[in-house]
C-alpha cells in the first residue's frame, strides 16, 4: 500500500496533458485487451469500454465482469491504478474549473471578445450603465477594468480585469483595439475636480495610443477640461457635475421635466431615444418625419442637430444619423420593416 501512495503521489505532480494522455491509453488499451481476453463476455469494443469506463469511475453496475483469470487480473488492475488514476484526472479538471473561477474573480484574465465593451472605473454609476446596456442588448460582452482585489459583477458575459487602465498592458489584455466601445468613467475617490478629470485624460491618452479607432466615451467632471482632452481625440464627453445640476434646475423651475430626462435616459422608463437608419425613399427630411410619425415615432434629431422640425424641407445628407422618440415595440416594428 506504501508502494501504490508513492506512486500516486508521483503522478499528481506529472504535467496534467502527460496524464490525461496516460489515462486515455489505459482506458482504451484495457478495453481492448478484455475483449480480446474474454469476447464471450464482451463481444465489442464499446462493451469493453462500458465496463471499463464503470469500473474505474467506481459505479460498477455488474452488467458485465470478467469470469476468466487474466480478465480478473485486468479488473484487479483497473482497481488498483485505473481509479487511482482517473481520480486523479478528475481531481485536476475539477482544479482545473476552480482556478478559473478564481482567475476570473481576481480579475487575471485577458480578453479574446470581439466587439465587446469595456467599463473602466467601478463605481455605482458603471452600475448602473452596466444594467442599462443589458437591457439593452442582453447578449453583449462587458468587460470591467479596476483595480479592485475581486470583481465587482461577474456573469457569462460579464468579465472583470485588475489593472492599472492608464497602462498599455492593461489595455491589451482587454483587448481594447477590437472593443466596440470604451466607457470611462470619473474616479469617485478623487473630491478634486481637476485630479479627477486628470486621471481620466491619462486613461484616454493611453487607449488613444494603443486604439486610436477605438469609440471612447469620457465622463469629465469640469466643462472646462474638456479642451484639453482636445489632442487625445475623446469622441464624446458626458459633463457630470453639470448633467445633474442641469437637471434638477430645471426640475425646480418646470416641476415633472426631470420624468421626461428620464424616460430618454433610460431604457426601462417609457418612451425612449432611438436611432433609425435611413430609407432609400427618404429625400428630405419631410420623407421621414412624415413616415416615421404615421408608424407611431417621432423623428427629433440628426446626429446633434435638433431643428428637424424647421427644415423638413431640407434633403437629407448621405451621412445623416436619425433619432426618433418611441417606444420599444415601435421600434422593433420599424427596423423590421
Amino acid at each position: 500500500m506504501y508502494l501504490i501512495r508513492k506512486i500516486m503521489k508521483k503522478i499528481t505532480k506529472i504535467q496534467n496533458r502527460v496524464i490525461f494522455m496516460i489515462s486515455f491509453v489505459m482506458i482504451f488499451a484495457t478495453s481492448g485487451l478484455i475483449v480480446y481476453v474474454e469476447q464471450e463476455t464482451f463481444p465489442t469494443f464499446f462493451d469493453g469500454f462500458w465496463w471499463v469506463m464503470t469500473t474505474v469511475t467506481t459505479v460498477g453496475y455488474g452488467d458485465y465482469y470478467p469470469v476468466t483469470f487474466v480478465g480478473r487480473f485486468i479488473a484487479v488492475f483497473l482497481y488498483i491504478f485505473g481509479i487511482g488514476l482517473i481520480g486523479v484526472v478528475i481531481g485536476k479538471v475539477v482544479d482545473g474549473f476552480s482556478d478559473i473561477r478564481k482567475k476570473r474573480e481576481a480579475g487575471d484574465i485577458v480578453i479574446k471578445e470581439k466587439g465587446h465593451y469595456i467599463i473602466i472605473g467601478w463605481s455605482q454609476k458603471a452600475k448602473f450603465a452596466i444594467k442599462e446596456m443589458l437591457e439593452t442588448n442582453s447578449r453583449i460582452e462587458i468587460v470591467i477594468v479596476d483595480t479592485l482585489d475581486s470583481a465587482p459583477w461577474l456573469e457569462d458575459n460579464i468579465h472583470y480585469l485588475k489593472g492599472n487602465a492608464s497602462e498599455v498592458d492593461t489595455l491589451l489584455k482587454a483587448n481594447v483595439k477590437d472593443a466596440n466601445a470604451v466607457l470611462v468613467f470619473a474616479d469617485d475617490q478623487i473630491k478634486d475636480d481637476q485630479l479627477a478629470d486628470g486621471k481620466t485624460l491619462l486613461i484616454a491618452s493611453a487607449i488613444e495610443s494603443v486604439a486610436p479607432n477605438v469609440h471612447t466615451i469620457v465622463e469629465v467632471m469640469d466643462e472646462h477640461h474638456i479642451k484639453n482632452f482636445e489632442h487625445v481625440k475623446v469622441d464624446e464627453f458626458v459633463l457630470s457635475n453639470e448633467t445633474i445640476s442641469s437637471i434638477l434646475v430645471r426640475s425646480a423651475f418646470r416641476k415633472g421635466i426631470s420624468k421626461v430626462y428620464r424616460q430618454l435616459l433610460q431604457r426601462s422608463h417609457g418612451d425612449d431615444l432611438y436611432f433609425i437608419e435611413r430609407k432609400a425613399q427618404w429625400k428630405t427630411y419631410r420623407d421621414a418625419f412624415t413616415y416615421l410619425l404615421e408608424h407611431g415615432a417621432t423623428l427629433v434629431a440628426d446626429r446633434d442637430n435638433l431643428s428637424i422640425n424647421r427644415m423638413l424641407d431640407h434633403d437629407i445628407p448621405s451621412d445623416a444619423e436619425l433619432y426618433v422618440i418611441c417606444d420599444d415595440v415601435t421600434y422593433s416594428q420599424l427596423i423590421d420593416k
